[in-house]
């Protein structure tokens, strides 16, 4: 037998004791190994999902935190325009106010310089008439129709008083 005594049978005949002997005692670890690395894999997967779920969480409560973010300006904004068109209103009306009470004001210091005025005129006036009857009387009463008038007025007094 001539094939024992060759160096090819035995290199396959050791290489196949190896293989078995292999098989036999790691293909346990081997398997356990696999069966770990897909264990950790799927560890992995699922942790990555996790991940994912709470990484959408954040991102959905994030864009309902903007949107009410974004209503809240958008009250403010529109709180703002009313508080301003109250304020104008406001502002109107004082003016309005403002406006009257100082145009009251201007008619009545009118009102007072032109009564002011037609009292002057008439003291003027008066002056004149006082001045013109001076004139007159001085220019036409003589001394016995001075003295009668004078009399008159007395008697006039007297009958007043009485």
């Amino acid at each position: 037998m001539e094939i024992f005594k060759s160096i090819y049978f035995w290199e396959y005949a050791a290489f196949l004791i190896f293989v078995a002997v292999a098989l036999k005692f790691g293909w346990a670890r081997v398997t356990a190994g696999l069966d770990a690395r897909a264990e950790a894999i799927r560890a992995e997967l699922d942790q990555a999902r996790n991940l994912r779920e709470e990484a959408q969480g954040v991102l959905a409560d994030y864009q309902r935190r903007k949107r009410d973010a974004e209503k809240e300006a958008e009250e403010i904004v529109k709180h703002a325009h009313e508080e301003a068109a109250l304020l104008k209103k406001e502002a109107e009306r004082k003016l309005e106010e403002n406006l009257a009470r100082r145009t009251k004001l201007a008619e009545e210091k009118i009102a007072r310089a032109e009564a002011q005025a037609i009292q002057e005129v008439r003291h003027a006036a008066i002056d004149v008439a006082v001045s013109a009857a001076q004139k007159l009387i001085a220019d036409n009463l003589d001394e016995t129709r001075a003295k009668a008038l004078i009399d008159d007025a007395i008697a006039d007094v007297q009958k007043n008083v009485h």
